[in-house]
């Protein structure tokens, strides 16, 4: 009779936990920590994001490194979304070692990515902007020491995710314009599409792509419902309007306050340390100039970015007010290498454009034809190959892939659209910095993203290629959580 009951009682207890989403935990607790790091550079150094570079001259908001780690009892995850425009992939793997020693969280196990804000200290080389040698090592410290602490402010957590909506603020830059109308290029040629077209522009047709409106969004809280952080994800370029020769975090860092407040997320003693992180989706080619509407918007310094945070926060806001919460989820993360080829100048464009940097005027370049001739130079020295580093995350049936470039927007959207777990978002400008990615059919449009320089310089056909590689890491993702299943 005793036994009866025994294998009756381990039958229930199976099949509870199987219905609670407990699969594979055993007797592991879920827990949770975040933290943030001050990245803020010092008064002039530079700042990235211009053709022309710009120092700092005042901090108007400090820039953080922002951390969360997910622990399942068998698997740490590691997220830094640092509040940059791009960061070398160099300082990355810095970091992220510095952080494992520390933590002993595989570096396989971490993603650290750049926000875009476009009023950052310079931690990568483009165009005329150039980081400081103490700058990358500052970072490399901040960086790690942000995850590092929130490793150390793991507490018992639960976990509830979702996706909001905002389609007011994001809009494709890239335009048709009516046949005829010249788009000169710096190379001398012409394109098919122009980047920001202008507004009141009479020859704009129709945008060159779509957009995504998504704001998928996770959130961690104590066990007793205090947040401890939250995750969002919107596919938008950067906001801007900030002062001349000033540090801002952009609309991230508005965003990270607004979605405090809206949580009620109190510093009180005992407490955890609320984090509030954005994260850039696919926005290549997107941001939140109204083109098709033609309407010219008057804002003040700061104004616009603090009314998109606003917005975004309270889309964010609503995907997880009521998303239910799972007290525990398995968590697993897959990396992988994809060489990549490298569009480098030919002979004859190599002269042309010594010949047009030996006519300016110097040392600063100042036409779009002299900063390309210039980037034309620099790249005639690049490999015939890199090494890009591509990831993906699983949180339970929630996705996170993770791309090192510029991301055009159709290919987070297919990302979503044929991934095996649902939701699926992408995270930008992760692990490092290779440029822009639009698709083929993009690059075969010309544009400014598909300029060769610094900021764009990968095949034509990378895009493909780096879908292919997502989508197998996901498919093993997706048979490695079914055979955990099929076992319990």
């Amino acid at each position: 009779m005793k036994r009866i009951i025994c294998t009756f009682l381990i039958a229930f207890l199976l099949i509870s936990s199987h219905a609670n989403g407990q699969s594979g935990q055993g007797s592991a607790s879920f827990k949770a920590g975040a933290a943030t790091s001050t990245i803020t550079p010092k008064i002039g150094y530079s700042i990235n994001g211009n053709m022309q570079d710009v120092t700092v001259r005042n901090v108007h908001d400090d820039i953080h490194a922002r951390a969360i780690v997910l622990d399942d009892g068998h698997t740490q995850l590691g997220f830094v979304v640092l509040d940059l425009c791009m960061v070398y992939r160099e300082t990355l793997d810095k970091a992220k070692k510095r952080a494992s020693e520390f933590t002993g969280i595989p570096v396989e196990n971490m993603m650290m990515s750049a926000t875009h804000t476009h009023s950052a200290g310079t931690a990568c080389g483009v165009f005329q902007s150039d980081p400081t040698p103490e700058y990358q090592e500052f970072l490399v410290e901040r960086a790690a020491d942000a995850l590092i602490r929130a490793y150390e402010n793991r507490v018992p957590a639960k976990i509830a995710w979702g996706v909001g909506k905002e389609d007011s603020e994001v809009f494709n830059r890239r335009w048709y314009l009516k046949p005829g109308t010249p788009m000169p290029n710096p190379f001398g040629g012409q394109d098919k599409v122009k980047m920001n077209p202008g507004l009141g522009n009479p020859n704009k047709v129709k945008p060159a792509g779509p957009t995504d409106t998504e704001v998928p969004t996770m959130m961690v809280q104590t066990l007793d419902g205090k947040p401890i952080a939250l995750l969002a994800n919107y596919s938008l370029h950067y906001v801007g309007g900030t002062g001349p020769g000033e540090i801002s975090a952009d609309y991230y860092g508005r965003f990270a306050d607004h979605i405090g407040e809206l949580l009620q997320a109190k510093k009180e003693p005992g407490s955890p340390y609320f984090v509030g992180v954005m994260s850039n989706g696919t926005s290549g080619d997107i941001n939140n100039i109204n083109w098709p509407s033609d309407k010219m918007e008057s804002f003040g310094p700061y104004e616009k970015m603090n009314t998109v945070a606003k917005k975004v926060a309270n889309a964010s806001y609503a995907a997880i007010k009521d998303a239910p919460t799972q007290n525990w989820v398995s968590l697993a993360a897959k990396q992988t290498e994809l060489t990549l080829g490298v569009r480098k100048p030919n002979a004859a464009e190599i002269k042309r454009a010594e010949q047009i940097v030996a006519k300016a005027e110097g040392p600063t370049m100042k036409s779009l034809e002299e900063i390309y001739a210039r980037e034309t130079l620099l790249m005639k020295d690049y490999p015939d190959n890199v090494n890009i580093l591509l990831q993906v995350f699983r949180i339970g049936d929630l996705a996170i892939t993770a791309i090192p470039a510029e991301v055009f927007v159709e290919i987070g959207l297919e990302l979503k659209a044929k991934s095996p777990f649902k939701p699926t978002f992408n995270i930008e400008l992760a692990n490092g910095y290779n440029g822009y990615l639009p698709t083929p059919a993009q690059h075969r449009l010309g544009g400014y993203e598909t300029w060769r320089a610094r900021s764009s310089y990968l095949e034509e056909n990378a895009s493909d290629k780096i879908l292919k590689s997502l989508f197998d890491l996901l498919a093993k993702h997706k048979a490695q959580q079914n055979n955990a299943t099929a076992k319990n």
